[in-house]
């Protein structure tokens, strides 16, 4: 099965808070914090064939342009599915992720989802009923292994179009 991840600069590993106008950015296989999904993905047979990324403040100043050239490029790596996230508690990226995983499931026939913490209520309200979003703790450690998992049951269940989804998502998304 093949993943498609959607960063921000920091979880791709591009500089944090200090380089935050990274542009749109495409990259073979998983780079930054994707080591800390692979043995997740492992467990379902998922290996990361690309991973999308760009700086918060280019995706802010730029959505339509983001959301339209994310959503084609994922849709030219035709992946298995497609992850937004993990976004923990960072609002800008939880946004951006929301919107680009919303804009894959409209406009495409790949799979999506986007992952964050509760502490973006605001994103979660008004993206929840357009693409799932897989709930997680606000930082690493307690529970993030366990939101994973999760994500990976998510996964499987869409990919499989399993008869027990809905029972799925109601337990791992908001």
């Amino acid at each position: 099965m093949k993943i498609v991840l959607i960063f921000d600069q920091g979880l791709a590993g591009a500089g944090g808070k200090t380089n935050p106008n990274v542009g749109l950015t495409a990259v073979k296989g998983g780079i930054g914090s994707a080591l800390m999904l692979e043995s997740h993905f492992a467990k379902i047979g998922a290996t990361v064939a690309a991973t999308l990324y760009c700086g918060n403040e280019y995706f802010l100043n730029n959505q339509e342009e983001v959301i339209k050239k994310m959503t084609a490029m994922a849709k030219k790596v035709n992946p298995d599915f497609v992850v937004c996230g993990p976004c923990f508690n960072f609002p800008d990226y939880a946004k951006m992720a929301a919107m680009i995983s919303a804009s894959i499931s409209e406009n495409t026939d790949l799979k999506s989802c986007a992952m964050m913490s509760v502490e973006n209520a605001d994103t979660i309200e008004n993206y929840k009923d357009k693409t799932p979003i897989v709930k997680m703790p606000k930082k690493g450690g307690t529970g993030l292994n366990d939101s994973f998992s999760d994500l990976c049951d998510l996964i499987t269940g869409m990919v499989e179009n399993s008869s027990d989804l809905e029972s799925i998502k109601n337990r791992v998304c908001y």
